[in-house]
């Protein structure tokens, strides 16, 4: 994949360059800290949308029935909003029966930090279905020792999830479907004549839940598991999956063009991190932990990651978006707006926990991206001192955003 990016001012080499020498590396050792690698989720929500209650049976896909002495009770309480009588309260954890390898321990020096993260109103803007992370089946889960790699979950499951995903949700005429490339269960015929008629604002979104698509299916194929015996299982690089997803022979020219969509969701997110540095930059502003020392550590490093960022050259112009009639603009807004939070929706139907998770922290962290670029005016107005009423992040928003881009 080389040479310009359509809807951009940008082009393949310029992202690579600034993304490999310059940003990754410190994104990278952001998101080894305490603050960023916790996420808090509930893997238990039923499906909205349609009845089916079956969760893929293999080992790798399971999240492990939690112990109630596993997870301190500071870490359970963390989440309770404002009053010192909530913050004291222990709700015991439920030991549903359920599959498990979403490892949800935290080391001991974590635990005092959680129970001083607090979370704020959402504003009503919201782009994602958010976690009640007051449920009692809501659990951190440390997303370092649970990485996104393939776990064996495919098939007519995982098609389905895809399928719901671009047939409803992705701004197409309902007379154009998406039939499934022969024994290629996530694979989607790119319909180009319907593709060019379509607004900028329609392709975009479209382009975006391709992207995601298209980020999910190469790390399954860059942590594929390549050998697993009693003695030791081996997760690495799978050429020939990588090919069969990506292949312009292999995918009749669609290949390339889905990673094309990676790198303009990349550069949405890139752009929405350029935006929110007002918010991040305020000094009374905490990635709070408890440890002070390693706090300071973060949040200066996550500015460095933030200037870095706003000096990117070629930013997408998202101008471009909702430009047209004033309330025409602001309809096709809100469709956007709810279309999304809809895919969020379907992430609670994924029938492996470890893709679940990963499948809703991305989400979040797309939600939250597009939550930005729509609330410029208000990051403008952010004082430089004191709360921000007109614009906020949850804790959770702010660890699905950079682990979501991290992930790009």
């Amino acid at each position: 994949v080389t040479g310009h990016l359509d809807d951009c001012t940008c082009d393949v080499e310029t992202v690579d360059a600034f993304n490999n020498y310059k940003l990754f590396p410190r994104l990278n050792e952001l998101l080894q800290s305490d603050y960023f690698r916790y996420y808090k989720v509930n893997l238990n929500k039923p499906c909205p949308f349609w009845n089916d209650n079956s969760h893929c049976g293999i080992r790798d896909c399971a999240v492990k029935p939690c112990a109630s002495d596993e997870v301190p009770g500071g870490i359970r309480s963390g989440s309770y909003k404002y009053s010192e009588e909530a913050n004291n309260l222990a709700e015991e954890c439920e030991e549903a029966k359920r599959l498990g390898a979403v490892d949800g321990s935290l080391s001991e020096e974590t635990q005092k930090a959680v129970l001083q993260w607090t979370r704020h109103d959402d504003s009503s803007d919201s782009f994602c279905e958010a976690d009640d992370t007051n449920s009692p089946d809501a659990e951190y889960v440390d997303l370092l020792l649970n990485p996104e790699r393939y776990t064996g979950y495919k098939g007519p499951d995982a098609w389905k999830i895809w399928n719901s995903i671009y047939e409803e949700n992705c701004f197409k005429p309902h007379n154009v479907k998406r039939p499934l490339a022969s024994g290629r269960g996530e694979s989607l015929i790119y319909h180009s004549k319907w593709f060019i008629r379509v607004c900028v604002e329609k392709r975009a979104f479209y382009k975006l839940i391709s992207g995601l698509h298209a980020s999910i299916n190469v790390h399954l194929s860059a942590r594929y598991l390549l050998q697993d015996t009693w003695s030791e299982k081996k997760w690495g690089p799978n050429i020939t999956e990588f090919q069969q997803r990506f292949d312009e022979v292999l995918t009749s020219g669609e290949g390339p063009r889905r990673l094309k969509n990676l790198y303009f969701l990349y550069l949405i997110e890139l752009r929405a991190l350029s935006k929110v540095l007002p918010f991040f930059q305020r000094p009374g502003f905490q990635l709070y932990t408890g440890n002070n020392s390693h706090d300071v550590e973060t949040k200066n490093l996550l500015l460095e990651i933030l200037h870095l960022v706003k000096s990117f050259p070629l930013h997408f112009d998202e101008n471009s978006l909702f430009a047209g009639n004033q309330k025409e603009a602001a309809k096709l807004k809100e469709e956007f707006r709810l279309h999304f939070k809809n895919i969020s929706k379907i992430m609670d139907c994924v029938g492996c926990f470890k893709c679940r998770l990963w499948g809703k922290l991305q989400t979040q962290g797309l939600g939250t991206a597009l939550k930005i670029l729509f609330s410029e005016n208000l990051i403008e107005k952010i004082p430089g001192s004191g709360p921000s009423y007109g614009f906020q992040l949850t804790r959770q928003e702010i660890v699905a955003l950079f682990n979501a881009f991290g992930r790009l």
